[in-house]
């Protein structure tokens, strides 16, 4: 079997490669982490919020060699990797100080003396998470899950193997149990072929939908809890009476944070034509603006592409939605230096079948979609198979609830961009997953409910 590498996307050079694991010590690593649930689960919510606020210390404590990996290994600007490991420590900060209350048994009144419902874990939990976020996408599920009592065998992408055991060494070095959170690596059919496994009792995915898919139909295939954040095509709404510099500055980090790779990126940007020639303006001198060179650089704003294979991706929707008829305001696409660099492009005038349109773009691409009124922002933001997030931007608050509450996706931002945030629920409608991840209401996923009545 090839083994995995971990390439620099800056200069296309080879960091590191790994080989895969053997079938036996993924049968090992499977049996520690149903062994290490049987004594992680018993320990007081107190011992597990001590132990969660010591990752959160390891990861303060080393954030910027662990940022480093992350910019080495898929080439997201170092402020941005910086950024990621700090919200990854604040995830355990909220964690640790709210699962308790988050745990309480609930009483209600029934015909009997007592009845309450309590929360217990659900087990051993298989996180199968992607690249675009290597160390967030990991503890954003896991930090939750094992305040919970469960504990996490980890399938990272295979782009992102240093990624994946460095966050493996974090809980080592927090002094969990072992263990409590295991990485492995493996290819995608191996991993899929675990969810059948008695060891494992639920499932965490995020990635593409056609993935999702599979992982889906084999955890439905055992009975067994799933949870699936899938793709995006966020519309970022601007109405004719938004503060349009505000506007046109948060767009550009919507649409290009992380070189555009992001799930809840600002993938359409649909302007109201009143406001079109003023935000477009605004928007490219912002584009302009933007530093795109080196990412290990703290002045870089866009890096590279994780690889040449999304680069590659990208180029084609583009060229694709070009022979369809879009113009070109900002002529980007691929470089020739080292690297897998792609520059900002922005189109407009495009066909609605257009790929930039019709599928998830996972690039610096900026599609302008004009509309005339509330109605038909609505009607443009709502045509697509996702339902991730969306941005509204208007001064008039209950106007912009108005269209909100008409917009079909998980995550609303008004005046803002799209974030996920530990203290609300993250997660998409439509063909953008389901379950949710984050708060309460994301920890209780992977928690079992056992109703009791005292008579």
């Amino acid at each position: 079997m090839k083994k995995i590498k971990s390439i620099n996307p800056a200069t296309g050079e080879l960091n590191e490669e790994f080989d895969h694991y053997s079938s036996q010590a993924v049968s090992e690593k499977l049996k520690i982490s149903r062994k290490a649930f049987s004594d992680w689960k018993n320990e007081s919510i107190d011992q597990r919020c001590s132990s969660i606020q010591e990752v959160a210390k390891v990861l303060r404590g080393n954030k910027k060699e662990l940022a480093e990996i992350i910019t080495n290994e898929m080439g997201k600007p170092i402020k941005e990797s910086i950024a990621e490991i700090e919200k990854c420590a604040w995830t355990c900060d909220y964690f640790s100080k709210n699962v308790e209350n988050f745990l309480e048994p609930e009483f209600v009144e029934s015909d009997a003396k007592s009845s309450c419902y309590v929360f217990e874990p659900a087990g051993v939990v298989l996180s199968i998470m992607p690249w675009n976020f290597p160390f967030w996408q990991a503890l954003r599920f896991g930090i939750p899950a094992l305040a919970g009592g469960n504990t996490v065998l980890l399938k990272h992408a295979s782009s992102v193997p240093m990624c994946a055991l460095e966050i493996e060494k974090i809980f080592i070095k927090a002094g969990l149990p072992e263990g409590t959170y295991q990485t492995i690596l493996v290819n995608g059919e191996t991993a899929s072929s675990l969810i059948a496994k008695n060891e494992i009792n639920a499932v965490s995915f995020t990635g593409s939908r056609p993935a999702g898919e599979k992982v889906a139909q084999a955890a439905g295939g055992s009975i067994k809890k799933f949870i699936l954040e899938l793709g995006g095509s966020d519309p970022f709404i601007v109405m004719d009476d938004a503060d349009i510099p505000e506007a046109a500055k948060a767009a550009v980090t919507g649409r290009f944070q992380n070189c555009g790779q992001s799930c809840i990126a600002a993938k359409r940007l649909l302007i109201n034509e009143n406001v079109m020639d003023d935000f477009t303006e605004l928007f490219l001198k912002n584009i302009d603006d933007m530093k795109i060179g080196d990412p290990m650089d703290s002045d870089t704003d866009i890096g590279p592409m994780s690889s040449e294979k999304q680069r590659q991706i990208l180029d084609k929707q583009v060229t694709e939605s070009l022979r369809k008829g879009a113009n070109v305001l900002l002529e980007g696409g691929m470089t020739d230096e080292d690297g897998f660099f792609y520059l900002p492009t922005v189109l407009n005038k495009i066909n609605r079948e257009a790929p930039v349109v019709t599928e998830e773009t996972f690039g610096p691409v900026a599609p302008i979609i004009t509309f005339k009124d509330d109605n038909e922002a609505i009607k443009i933001a709502n045509n697509t198979e996702f339902g991730l997030g969306a941005s509204i931007w208007s001064r008039d608050q209950n106007r912009s609830m108005r269209v909100a509450k008409q917009v079909e996706a998980g995550v609303i931002a008004i005046n803002s961009i799209v974030s996920s945030d530990p203290r609300l629920p993250f997660g998409g409608m439509k063909k953008s997953g389901v379950g949710r991840e984050l708060s309460r209401i994301g920890m209780l996923e992977f928690m079992e409910v056992k109703s009791m009545k005292i008579y």
